[in-house]
């Protein structure tokens, strides 16, 4: 018991201790394990994990133990291991780095973009995919966030307009020149046309899956864009994000997602001392 309590006392001690970089320095620490998760997460590779996982901790046996050779051969090994990392896991590395490359990092101290474009153009697209699904026109819409498209959109049409349902419906007629291409939608407005967008590269996706559908999941493992996607062969309304596809949306559904993902929370209103009696007097008053 003495003993418990004296590791309790020691540790609430070292917390105490703790400067400011400490706390830094955990934090960091905690945000690339994270980070390390997730990627592990999202490119399915739970068991190569579990063999680095098994790797180390025989190497910290065989360390304790003083097996000499066994600890040498697992560090060259492991050695060996980190650069088969790099090089297996290459295509989602360089994914990686190039949507922290493209991160808009001084938009945290610019103006914010306004809700009400990006709100009509939530609305515009909304009316416009709904009529194309109807209609069974093919359609690739971008929404540009926090990730710059300048390198896709180079590969396009500029165009700067606002958007409207005819205006997307018009780009994505089958016998329009634009057709064939995205649109990406930056700030609440349409900035290009046409543009080519990368194909997954990802081995586990549906084979049902047509060019589209590819090109929109590949922009949307590039990017934090939101890509909608409208099926030529069956009307139906997608949506790409962070690499995966949510399929066959409702209307309400689509609407929900675009506006959850695209429009800023709003947040409660912080009310002081005075309003919360100004507010009470008020109601005292009309009783």
């Amino acid at each position: 018991m003495n003993s418990f309590i004296s590791r309790v006392t020691d540790s609430f001690n070292l917390i105490l201790s703790m400067s400011l970089a400490d706390v830094v320095d955990v934090l960091i620490v905690a945000v690339a394990v994270y980070a390390v998760a997730g990627f592990i997460r999202k490119t399915n590779s739970v068991r190569f994990a579990q063999g680095i996982l098994l790797l180390l901790v025989a190497l910290w046996l065989s360390s304790i133990a003083q097996l000499t050779v066994t600890t040498f051969l697992l560090r060259q090994v492991f050695e060996i291991g980190v650069l088969a990392v790099v090089i297996l896991f290459q295509p989602e590395i360089r994914r990686a780095l190039e949507r922290v490359g493209s991160y808009r990092f001084f938009s945290l101290f610019g103006r914010s973009v306004g809700g009400q474009a990006v709100d009509r153009a939530i609305m515009q697209t909304v009316n416009a995919c709904q009529d194309m699904s109807k209609s069974r026109t093919g359609a690739l819409i971008v929404f540009e966030r926090a990730n710059h498209l300048n390198e896709t959109m180079v590969s396009g049409t500029p165009v700067d307009a606002i958007v409207t349902s005819e205006l997307l419906k018009n780009i994505f007629f089958n016998k329009s020149p634009l057709h064939d291409g995205a649109v990406i939608i930056r700030d609440g407005r349409l900035a290009a046309a046409g543009c080519v967008l990368p194909l997954s590269e990802s081995a586990n996706l549906s084979k049902d899956l047509g060019m589209r559908h590819r090109a929109g999941i590949g922009m949307s493992e590039r990017s934090d864009a939101v890509v909608v996607i409208v099926s030529e062969e069956t009307g139906a309304i997608s949506v790409a994000q962070d690499g995966l596809l949510k399929r066959h949306l409702s209307a309400d559904t689509f609407e929900s997602l675009l506006r959850q993902e695209l429009l800023p929370q709003e947040k409660p209103e912080r009310s002081g001392l005075l309003d919360r009696l100004a507010r009470r007097k008020g109601n005292a008053n009309e009783k």
